[in-house]
Order: C-alpha cells, then sequence, then structure tokens
C-alpha cells in the first residue's frame, strides 16, 4: 500500500518520464533513418530515379510463387519479379524517349495470341473468340476481385511486351552491315599468311622464381576497373549442432515399437474395466493398426525385392505369408513388418488404352459433354470391335481416345505395379497377356488391352509399422547446452580451434552474395545471410541460429563491399598476368642477336615456321592461340622482322615470308548479310544487358527478405 501511495504522489513526474522516453525514441528512428526513412520503408528499389512500390512488389511476389507451385520457395519468385521488375523500369524510360506508343488492335491481337490454347476463350472453330474474352472478364470482375486484378495485370503486361517487341524490332532493323565490313571479314576469313618464328616460352622460368606482390596486384587491378568490379560480398564459416537422436533415444525407441507386437490393457472409462487392445502380432484389420500407429499410412500394393529396403530385402522376399520381421532399423527410424501374401507377378507389364471420358470426370476438359451412360455405352461397343479385330485398336484410339495417348495408337509403354490407378492397374497384372476389357477408373472408361509381360517374380504384400526416431527433451536440452556454450566460447576464442577440439567441422562459405539465399550444408536461410551482411555485423562476430534440426554457430571471415575485387579474389587473375609480364622482361633481357637464327641460337631454341595463318583463326603450331603476334604478322612486309613482341604463351620474334590475299569477289554481299545475321539474335540481350550495366540502380530488396 506503501509503494503505491508513492505512485500516486508522484504520478505527473512518472508521466513526464514515460513521454521524454517515447519522444527519445521516435527522435533516435528519424535520426538514425533520415529523411529517407519514409521511403526506404515503402520502396523495394530505385531504378534510374523511378521508384518500385514495396506492397505492389510483395503481391507479384506471391502471386508468382503460388503460380509457380508447390515446390517453388520465397526467394525464386522473388528473383523472377525482380529480373521483370527491373527490365519493365529500364525499358519504359528507352521506350519513353523513343516516342513509342501501343494501339489498343495491337494488344487485342497480341492477347489472342497468347490464348489461342486456352479452351476458355475459343469458340466452336477453335478460334480466340473476342465474345467469350468479354464475357470472363466480367464475370471475374463481379465475382472475385483478385482476379479481375490479375486480369489487368496480364493485359498491361502484354502491352509492355508489344512495346518491347516493338523497341527491339527497331534496333533489329537498324543493324545493317555495310558491303565494306563484309569485304573486311571476307578478307578476315581468307586473307592468310606464312611467317618464321622463334618462340621464348614463359615456361623456361620457373613461376617460384618470379615474384608478384600484393601491392603489384592491386595496383594492376585498380587500373582495370572494369574488368574486377563485384557485388558485396561476405565469407563466413559454420559449425552445426544437430538434434539426433543418442544412444539412449535409439534404444528406447526400439523398445517402443517393440512393445507395439503384444495385446496391451488399456483402461475404458466407460466400463470402468481394463480392455485388452490387440497388438500388432494379433491384430485382425491392419490397415486400421497401421494407420493409427505408423508414421507412415498403410499402403496396399505388391512389392518386389528391388522395392523393399535394400538392408533387409533378402530377408523380407523370403519370409512366407503370416511372419512378423522386425524391429529392423532403416535410415532414422524402427520398422516392423508383417507378411499379408505373397505370389508371383511380373514386375513389368505394357498396356495401350481407348479413354472415354464424361462430364464430371477427373481432368475432363470442357469440350466433353457425354454422360456416364453415353460413355459406358461407347467403351463397350469400341470393345466389341476390338475383340473381334484387335488390329483396329490403334486407329480406333487416335479417333476416340481422350487423352495424349490417341497419338501413339492408345500405346502407354510400360509400367511397374502401383504407378496406374488401382483399378487400371489391377487389371492389366492379374490378367494375362492379350486380355482385352473395360475398366472404369475416375478418368472414365478404358478400354484396355494387356501387353507384353515380364517374366513372374515373387511379390509381397506387407503391412509396415514405421516409428521415426526423434530426440528426446533430454537430448534436445543437452544439443541445445552444448551449442550455447561454444556460442560463448568463440566470442573470445579461436573459431577453428575450439571446433577441431570438440570434433566439430567447420564448413567454409565463400563468396557469398547479399541477394543469395542458399547455404551450402544448410539451403535456403536468408536470416544468416541478413545478419552477415548487416552494417552492424563485424568481421570476427559471431551468432547462433536456429535451424531445422538443430543449432548453427556461425562467423563472418570476410567482408568486401560493392567495388573493386579484394586482392585475394583477383589474385588467381592476375597474377599469371603480371608473373608473365616480369618474365617477358626477363627473356628480352637475355637475349642476343638480331636475327631469328642469331636469337634461337643464344636462347637455345629452333626457328619454326607457320603457314596459312588467318586472322580470323590465329593458331599458331606449337604456340596455340596468339592473337597479337599474328596481328602484328599481318602488318608486316614480306622479309621485314617484327620486333619482340610478348605473346600469351611466350616472347615471339617473327619474320613474314610470303602474304596470300584471297582472289577479290565480284560482291561481299553475302558476307555481309552472314554479319548481320549473326548480330540479330544476340542484340536484344546485348542492348538489354547494356543498358542495365549503364542504369542507377538503389536495390533495397534485402532490407525486405
Amino acid at each position: 500500500m506503501a509503494i503505491l501511495n508513492s505512485i500516486r504522489k508522484r504520478g505527473i513526474f512518472l508521466i513526464l518520464i514515460i513521454a521524454l522516453a517515447l519522444f527519445a525514441f521516435i527522435l533516435s528512428d528519424v535520426l538514425t533513418k533520415g529523411s529517407s526513412g519514409s521511403k526506404g520503408q515503402d520502396t523495394i528499389a530505385t531504378v534510374n530515379g523511378t521508384d518500385i512500390s514495396r506492397q505492389s512488389f510483395m503481391e507479384e511476389v506471391e502471386v508468382t510463387q503460388r503460380n509457380m507451385g508447390p515446390n517453388s520457395n520465397t526467394t525464386q519468385a522473388m528473383n523472377m519479379v525482380w529480373d521483370r521488375e527491373l527490365r519493365r523500369v529500364i525499358m519504359d524510360e528507352q521506350i519513353e524517349k523513343a516516342g513509342l506508343t501501343v494501339e489498343k488492335a495491337q494488344i487485342d491481337n497480341a492477347l489472342r495470341s497468347s490464348l489461342a490454347n486456352n479452351p476458355t476463350f475459343l469458340n466452336e472453330a477453335g478460334q480466340v473468340d473476342d465474345g467469350k474474352i468479354q464475357e470472363y472478364i466480367a464475370s471475374i470482375k463481379a465475382s472475385s476481385p483478385e482476379m479481375y486484378k490479375q486480369w489487368l495485370t496480364f493485359e498491361e503486361n502484354t502491352a509492355n511486351s508489344v512495346l518491347q517487341t516493338t523497341y527491339y524490332n527497331m534496333i533489329k532493323g537498324g543493324l545493317r552491315t555495310t558491303i565494306a565490313e563484309g569485304e573486311q571479314e571476307y578478307h578476315f576469313q581468307n586473307d592468310n599468311i606464312n611467317f618464321n618464328f622463334v618462340l621464348m616460352p614463359y615456361g623456361k622460368i620457373a613461376d617460384e622464381d618470379v615474384k608478384v606482390t600484393d601491392e603489384e596486384i592491386k595496383k594492376y587491378v585498380a587500373a582495370h576497373p572494369n574488368d574486377f568490379q563485384v557485388e558485396a560480398q561476405a565469407d563466413l564459416q559454420y559449425v552445426f549442432f544437430s538434434e539426433e537422436p543418442s544412444e539412449a533415444d535409439m534404444a528406447a525407441a526400439k523398445t517402443e515399437v517393440t512393445a507395439l507386437l503384444d495385446n496391451k490393457l488399456e483402461f475404458n472409462q466407460d466400463t470402468k474395466t481394463n480392455d485388452t487392445i490387440a497388438g500388432f502380432r494379433n491384430t485382425k484389420d491392419y490397415e486400421e493398426y497401421v494407420n493409427a500407429n505408423s508414421d507412415v499410412p498403410y499402403y496396399d500394393r505388391w512389392m518386389f525385392k528391388k522395392e523393399l529396403p535394400e538392408t533387409v530385402a533378402d530377408t523380407l522376399i523370403n519370409l512366407n505369408q503370416g511372419d512378423i520381421y522386425g524391429p529392423f532399423k532403416v535410415d532414422n527410424s524402427f520398422y516392423l513388418s508383417k507378411v499379408l501374401d505373397t505370389k508371383k507377378m511380373p514386375d513389368s507389364a505394357e498396356s495401350k488404352h481407348i479413354l472415354i471420358r464424361y462430364v464430371g470426370t477427373l481432368r475432363a476438359p470442357e469440350t466433353v459433354t457425354r454422360t456416364k451412360e453415353e460413355a459406358q455405352k461407347l467403351a463397350d461397343s469400341i470393345l466389341g470391335v476390338v475383340k473381334k479385330d484387335k488390329s483396329k485398336f490403334a486407329a480406333l484410339a487416335t479417333e476416340f481416345s481422350d487423352d495424349s495417348s490417341k497419338d501413339n495408337g492408345g500405346d502407354l509403354g510400360s509400367s511397374t505395379p502401383g504407378r496406374m490407378v488401382p483399378p487400371f492397374d489391377k487389371f492389366i497384372f492379374n490378367n494375362p497377356q492379350g486380355t482385352i476389357g473395360v475398366v472404369e477408373t475416375d478418368f472414365g472408361f478404358h478400354v484396355v488391352e494387356v501387353g507384353k509381360q515380364s517374366e513372374p517374380k515373387k511379390a509381397i504384400k506387407l503391412a509396415t509399422v514405421v516409428k521415426t526416431i526423434e530426440p528426446s527433451d533430454k537430448t534436445i536440452n543437452e544439443i541445445f547446452a552444448d551449442a550455447s556454450k561454444f556460442e560463448v566460447a568463440v566470442k573470445d576464442g579461436d573459431f577453428t580451434e575450439l571446433a577441431k577440439a570438440q570434433n566439430l567441422e567447420v564448413k567454409p562459405v565463400n563468396k557469398l552474395g547479399q541477394m543469395d539465399s542458399n547455404i551450402p550444408g544448410l539451403g535456403a536461410n536468408r536470416t544468416i545471410v541478413n545478419w552477415a551482411f548487416n552494417e552492424d555485423t563485424k568481421v570476427g562476430d559471431t551468432k547462433r541460429f536456429s535451424v531445422p534440426d538443430g543449432y548453427v554457430i556461425a562467423q563472418v571471415t570476410n567482408k568486401n563491399p560493392k567495388g573493386l575485387m579484394a586482392v585475394a579474389d583477383a589474385s588467381a587473375t592476375v597474377t599469371p598476368i603480371l608473373r608473365n609480364e616480369k618474365k617477358a622482361k626477363k627473356i628480352r633481357e637475355s637475349i642476343s642477336g638480331t636475327t631469328l637464327e642469331e636469337i634461337a641460337k643464344n636462347q637455345n631454341v629452333t626457328v619454326q615456321t607457320a603457314t596459312d595463318i588467318s586472322m580470323a583463326n590465329p593458331v599458331i603450331s606449337g604456340a596455340n592461340n596468339e592473337p597479337k603476334v599474328v596481328g602484328i604478322a599481318f602488318g608486316t612486309k614480306p622479309g621485314e622482322t617484327t620486333q619482340l613482341i610478348d605473346g600469351k604463351s611466350g616472347v615471339f620474334k617473327v619474320k613474314t615470308t610470303a602474304f596470300n590475299p584471297a582472289p577479290k569477289l565480284e560482291s561481299y554481299v553475302n558476307y555481309a548479310n552472314q554479319m548481320s545475321t549473326k548480330a540479330i539474335p544476340a542484340s536484344q540481350s546485348a542492348v538489354y544487358n547494356a543498358l542495365k550495366k549503364k542504369a542507377d540502380i538503389e536495390d533495397n530488396r534485402a532490407t525486405f527478405y
């Protein structure tokens, strides 16, 4: 009570303190984010001054991921939408500069092309019907605002596609190679020269005798910035504490599974007595028992040896009806199996069918209008015909079958037990080769002919209880404690040494990009990537992350901002270049003499001959591709000798002996056309990539994904 009275007396003072604290919090947030904080929260990116809305972008990602299907992930959808939006903004700017517009008739034609294979919009003649399009739009506008919004987006994307196609076609229309360029290309391919040369290979000087410093690499990178531009990158290493079951957990799980074999007593609240519950050994309904006690539902099918778990296949296939085997361990589960039946049967069978669908069958297109009775009558009629004359099966399949197999005369090829829907599967494996009959499935009525079958093999039908071995609470707590201890220890200790002391595998991840999602060994994990690139995360920082099946302790080992490549990364490319430059200098300094013969004698090499060398194919026997050497040789008159040339494989000196010009042609149009034809296909991507490279792009995706 005294405390409450004290608070009441100081109420105004406390209110002021709380208000000031809230104000400080808000002011701190404003100062941290700056005046552009609001824009940063609402903008996924800014491209050449045009903002891409966060909300619309995220909505597009959601729709795209849904359309991609259940196996897609957010990162895949996000990257797809990003590429599309980036292209749209960049191209819209160019289209506006060019003054291009799109007419309604162009959009309508493009829509018709896009909808040409959609039966919803086709008339009886198989043509896109404008009336059906309008009818569809009116329907979704009234019934589904979301679908209508998607349609408007589809129309907008179609219009953008028409504009972009027009823009690219204008560029392609301007790609014309002149006759002079055609003539130049002709000579480039067909003129050739002969020359003698000496080659002092770089390999004559050992790499270890030529030192390249980090400073020299750094200067080279700075002098060639366009060749070494990189996005922001980070390197990290991590250890994984897996929540795997302990030996004690496995023993307990085995005991639990073993107990399922026998009956058990269970107290009945209604009768106040103990009921006997049949165990796996004595149950009468194995499907019900498996579905009630197994982590994997009952699977009613025949199985051959090749389909059984490899470690126990020999044992299981040799069991008799009624035999029980287990518990046995496969991967991370214990199994109990009972043989319900055995028989010999083929493990593959060929078949062909004629599918007669009716209204309401699975995946039936709107063009199917016959009733079930009409479908059965037609199937029975076809059956009568093919029973009398099997040779008519293929023709009748082509005419009547309501699936793609009609193109192959109804041939479905070879299948294994369980691959087809159950009634169809039962027919082709329980009847001898050549049997013809009608089978009804969810797809309709099938007129089926059983084809070639394999030699019968033993098959078994199993009832199997599968129990996944789970780590106990005790094990999970111990793993969490171990991960936490390691996390604390690496704050002040050596990550690698501590991991080694605990027999933990350190997994490095190099050149991680800011928008990457996949981490080798862990899969998709944007949380770790975002942490690595956070401004507050420094090299050497560590953090624990919860991941499926355990914990990861990660450490950032390197961070490179966007810009020029780091020396360590550029070394593999630059070191050989600088090393060869230094070797070339040493070789030049060691040479005495001016003629090829004098130099060859001095350097203990031979004078070699190259013949029929063209500019288009500057390959010198014994030296491989040497465009610089061949180019200089082409610029040297016959009988003249070049200066020393630093080539790709060594230092050259060349004496041109003959220039063999190709005969003149009456016209070089064909060569000009060839050049145009070659340039046009690559022009579209080349133009866009050039515009993209030039664009000013502020990418904020990492803030939201």
